[in-house]
């Protein structure tokens, strides 16, 4: 098995899952839980790569991905600006939005914070293009 080196740098990777209803967020183990997992999987699957999981958790239970009135985004946006994050993780591009102007925008900050974005189940990964750059 390959190793990462522990002085290798680490990718810090979010995962940002979100549901627009809260129908069956109550139960022991719910979509949101299913995303993470999937989340944490794929970061799981780049381990040799050097990336980890952060701790936190940006989750929107029950928020429309129509706009960006959602706690979990807003913290994630901001841990992004505060340079906290190299890489987010969804299960599919649109948890993190249906609005094609929000979805612009908040791919603008990750490029200029220099995030990697990563969809577990579409094709859809910016890291390979941002270290390009």
């Amino acid at each position: 098995m390959i190793r990462a080196n522990d002085s290798s740098p680490k990718i810090r990777c979010a995962i940002y899952c979100r549901k627009s209803t809260e129908d069956g967020l109550e139960q022991e183990f719910n979509s949101l839980d299913a995303q993470r997992e999937a989340g944490e999987a794929f970061v799981a699957s780049q381990r040799n790569e050097g990336w980890v999981c952060l701790p936190d958790q940006y989750d929107d239970g029950g928020f429309s991905g129509g706009n960006m009135d959602r706690p979990g985004i807003r913290q994630l946006m901001a841990d992004i600006e505060a340079g906290h994050i190299d890489c987010v993780v969804v299960y599919k591009v649109d948890r993190l939005s249906r609005s094609l102007m929000d979805f612009a925008r908040i791919m603008e900050t990750f490029e200029k914070h220099n995030v990697s974005f990563v969809s577990v189940t579409q094709q859809f990964n910016t890291h390979d293009v941002f270290d390009v750059v």
